[in-house]
């Protein structure tokens, strides 16, 4: 049985461009011992970084080892110091969790059953109005 892992390519921006499947870092084969050394000489001017399908917000989901933070997707930034992928900022205002590698509101999110969307301009959590 062929295991799979995922590889993001990263441009000197530190950007993930693309994120490819591909072997797992225990198969061996044809003398091939680091898949991402190899895929990287496959794309001219990209690095690539091994990425956690199963790794969203610092955990794993499967219960097994968190790894670099978050599934990398195509956007998102890979910061050498966390050792791990971020998606894109979505408001100037929100602040990066680095133990999570995610984007929070300043202002927590009610908890009640309403549906509320960030208003940046107002600096906090608006009601949805339903139609």
């Amino acid at each position: 049985m062929i295991k799979i892992a995922h590889y993001a390519f990263i441009n000197d921006d530190n950007i993930v461009v693309e994120v490819i499947t591909g072997r797992d870092e225990d198969d061996f084969v044809n003398g091939i011992t680091d898949w991402e050394a190899y895929y990287a000489s496959k794309r001219e001017g990209l690095r690539c970084l091994r990425t956690s399908y199963n790794t969203r917000a610092g955990e794993h989901t499967g219960g097994g080892t968190a790894f670099r933070l978050n599934y990398a997707g195509k956007g998102y930034y890979y910061d050498e110091q966390l050792d791990g992928f971020i998606p894109p900022k979505p408001y100037d205002s929100w602040i990066l969790d680095e133990s999570k590698g995610i984007w929070e509101a300043p202002v927590a999110y009610p908890a009640d059953d309403t549906i509320y969307t960030w208003d940046e301009e107002a600096g906090n959590w608006v009601a949805v109005e339903e139609s």
